[in-house]
């Protein structure tokens, strides 16, 4: 490995090929934070010309596309090592299951390189890790409750939060000209609906912004007739991708639906821009997060939760951050004096409430939280910890 420090990285880290992003979730920010990550940390990275890494995205499972673009991608990727093994020390990848091919990880660890997944969606996707997963020297692992399913599986890895990185520009120290009120910025769901309706309810001087709220609607959990053949085919692709348990879920929460108690119209603004997200990030009073999610693995009434992305970003940009409860979130951060946490709607609108009263407090959540996550969750801490966990050193 070149120095003792450093590392040479060859990256598959959903990097594409398109000038329009393909039809699949967001994914371009990816790259864009990891490779300013390797860079700040003073390791370089390599990319395999003219693969499409997101492209392997938009294939089903199964599929003829799918595997054509596999064998395409990973010759070249075989092919590129072989003439640049020199100059690699580390194989560091965002791949999906359907994506990896345990053969070529086989060939490419033959030639002694090391090989790290990153994987995020763990505990939203897998009710049991991946077998292709097995075939990595190290899978990075941000949820925290993910853990215990890697610890029965027998899998390696290391416990590292997302990897956030934010413009340097971004890191102001100064405390920012503040505007009033609580806001959140992310996109519409039943269950974050729920819970910022009720919020509002209780005279939370809330803003909500982001992909989905402007958008007229009734109720979200609502019915929606269709042949009984179509029905029977979703039900036969919802039981293979959930499982008994998830479609017994679903029922359940059919009968016991949750109240639909929408965001009133006058607290919800236009999705902001780049400039915009990060001012109203920064300078809100109180900036809000959100860890709940709605899936079949657990009822509405009580839901799924863990860390999310906004919960490095948010320190980072030196927000005075309250965000919900989850496994785990304790250990990313002091709770009392580094960001705020709530568990209910009460003591979201309590806190929320105290912090808007509260300069001083306000003041020093913005500034030890911000040293907390650009200390200690930043993607250079992430990367020596790799780096450890590989080599040793």
């Amino acid at each position: 490995m070149a120095g003792n420090t450093s590392m040479r990285i060859l990256l598959s880290f959903l990097q594409d090929q398109v000038s329009k992003p393909h039809p699949v979730p967001s994914y371009r920010f990816w790259q864009h934070y990891i490779k300013n990550g390797i860079e700040e940390a003073g390791m370089s990275y390599f990319e395999i010309p003219d693969v499409d890494w997101a492209e392997g995205l938009v294939y089903d499972e199964g599929s003829i596309a799918l595997q054509n673009w596999k064998e395409r991608s990973w010759q070249a990727t075989i092919n590129y090592i072989k003439v640049n093994r020199q100059n690699i020390d580390i194989f560091l990848t965002y791949l999906y299951p359907k994506q990896i091919p345990t053969d070529a990880i086989e060939q490419i660890q033959k030639m002694g390189i090391p090989c790290v997944n990153f994987y995020c969606d763990n505990i939203r996707e897998f009710k049991t890790i991946p077998a292709k997963f097995r075939i990595f020297d190290l899978i990075w692992v941000p949820e925290f409750e993910a853990l215990e399913m890697y610890r029965k599986a027998g899998v390696k890895h290391i416990n590292l939060p997302m990897p956030m990185w934010v413009e340097p520009e971004l890191r102001r120290s100064t405390i920012f000209q503040e505007k009033p009120g609580v806001s959140f910025i992310g996109s519409k769901d039943l269950l974050r609906e729920n819970l910022l309706g009720q919020a509002i309810q209780k005279g939370l001087p809330l803003s909500v912004r982001g992909a989905g709220w402007l958008t007229q609607g009734g109720d979200p959990s609502a019915f929606v007739a269709g042949s009984v053949y179509q029905k029977l085919i979703n039900q036969v692709n919802f039981v293979k991708q959930q499982g008994l348990s998830g479609l017994a879920i679903k029922g359940v929460q059919q009968l016991n639906k949750l109240p639909h108690i929408p965001v009133s119209e006058d607290h919800i603004f236009p999705s902001p821009d780049f400039d915009e997200y990060i001012s109203i990030t920064q300078c809100s009073m109180v900036t809000l997060g959100i860890n709940r999610v709605p899936t079949f693995k657990r009822t509405h009434h009580k839901p799924l939760t863990y860390s999310r992305l906004r919960d490095i970003e948010a320190p980072m940009l030196g927000a005075c951050y309250l965000t919900e409860y989850c496994e785990g979130i304790d250990s990313l951060y002091d709770t009392d004096n580094e960001i705020n946490v709530y568990r209910t709607v009460d003591e979201l609108v309590q806190k929320a409430t105290e912090l808007l009263h509260d300069k001083e407090k306000r003041d020093k959540l913005r500034a030890n939280g911000q040293q907390r996550a650009l200390s200690d969750h930043a993607i250079p801490s992430s990367l020596k910890k790799i780096r450890k966990a590989v080599f040793g050193r």
